[in-house]
């Protein structure tokens, strides 16, 4: 379960990089960090990569399909079953295991902010907070529909380990799944041997 480091660093990298955007108060250290104002932007790469401080009540890429509870709870359950499912194919190829941990990460990532930053900031309950999301990259100009997008929706670093460990899984999903561990345990069910016909019809 090694993998679960790449997990650990996920996280780690996710919630530092929102609360230094976001910003923190640690009175009993003396620690204080101000942080963006929601909704302000500042470029980092020209206009090509900016920060912008929003946040988001729904999924990655502020895609928002039901409420905040029910995406709390959603993602308590992605997390529990993917960590599940990495324990089952704990023996399984890196190429399958690596980017479950990169999915595992995010969701954890983003589900630290639903669960807990509605409570740290004081600005919702439990399970109610909002994700923060800060990196605003420009995009390719397309139209359709008549709606034009000219940049990629604001996401944060969860987000791109989930995007990352999806896009690995889809592209190398040929090559993880030949002989791979499960298919192995699945393919070696022992069937019984008959030698002739007088075995089979003493088997019933």
């Amino acid at each position: 379960m090694r993998v679960l480091y790449i997990t650990l660093i996920v996280v780690l990298v996710d919630q530092i990089s929102k609360l230094l955007i976001k910003g923190f108060n640690i009175p009993f250290l003396g620690i204080y960090h101000h942080g963006m104002e929601l909704n302000t932007t500042f470029e980092v790469i020209d206009d090509f990569v900016r920060f912008t401080f929003v946040e988001n009540p729904g999924m990655a890429f502020g895609l928002d399909f039901g409420g905040k509870l029910f995406f709390s709870i959603f993602s308590i359950i992605a997390s529990i079953g993917i960590l599940y499912y990495l324990y089952k194919v704990r023996f399984d190829k890196l190429l399958l295991r690596i980017p479950l941990a990169l999915i595992l990460g995010g969701a954890i990532g983003n589900l630290i902010d639903r669960v807990f930053y509605g409570v740290l900031y004081g600005d919702a309950p439990l399970f109610y907070g909002k994700v923060v999301d800060f990196i605003d990259m420009k995009f390719f100009r397309m139209e359709f529909f008549g709606y034009r997008l000219t940049r990629w929706p604001v996401f944060n670093v969860s987000d791109i380990a989930v995007t990352v460990g999806v896009l690995i899984l889809l592209l190398f999903h040929k090559k993880i799944t030949e002989n791979s561990y499960i298919g192995e345990r699945i393919l070696k069910v022992p069937v019984p041997e008959l030698k002739s016909s007088k075995d089979f019809f003493a088997s019933k």
